[in-house]
């Protein structure tokens, strides 16, 4: 099964596509977003606004779930329970989003398997185009069983 994750994000969030978000990569447990520079997107320091970094980073975390459990799409619905974000220094110009699944397929389809409602983490870290860091966030999802 051939699955754009990149594309599907897109046309499932349209505030990521207000944002101009794009990826650059997704591949099993791993996806990098991008967020250009624009105006209307700054805070009155000149960076990119705090909520549109977050919105980089969770796009980037969503990216990285389907990456790993889109064939789960049939039977539960992906949902962000939590989220945490430490802003570490002021962004200026283009952002990078790098998102990676800190737990097993296995682990959280074994949870889906037996009822449960899983929940995983997903580690961001969102640096300015040459690499700087500016923050750190995690993701908390569940997969949500369809009833």
């Amino acid at each position: 099964m051939s699955f754009d994750v990149g594309a599907f994000m897109l046309r499932s969030v349209p505030f990521a596509r207000t944002l101009d978000i794009s990826f650059d990569k997704v591949e099993p447990g791993l996806a990098v977003a991008r967020m250009p520079d624009r105006a209307d997107l700054r805070n009155h320091m000149g960076g990119p606004h705090a909520g549109a970094l977050f919105t980089l980073a969770e796009s980037a975390s969503g990216a990285a779930m389907l990456s790993v459990f889109a064939d789960q799409l049939s039977r539960a619905t992906p949902l962000a329970v939590s989220a945490a974000i430490r802003y570490v220094r002021l962004a200026m110009g283009e952002v990078v989003a790098e998102a990676r699944l800190r737990t097993s397929r296995e682990e959280v389809v074994a949870g889906l398997d037996s009822g449960e409602r899983p929940e995983f983490e997903v580690a961001v870290g969102i640096a300015t185009a040459d690499g700087t860091p500016v923050a750190e966030m995690t993701v908390a999802w569940t997969l949500r069983p369809n009833r």
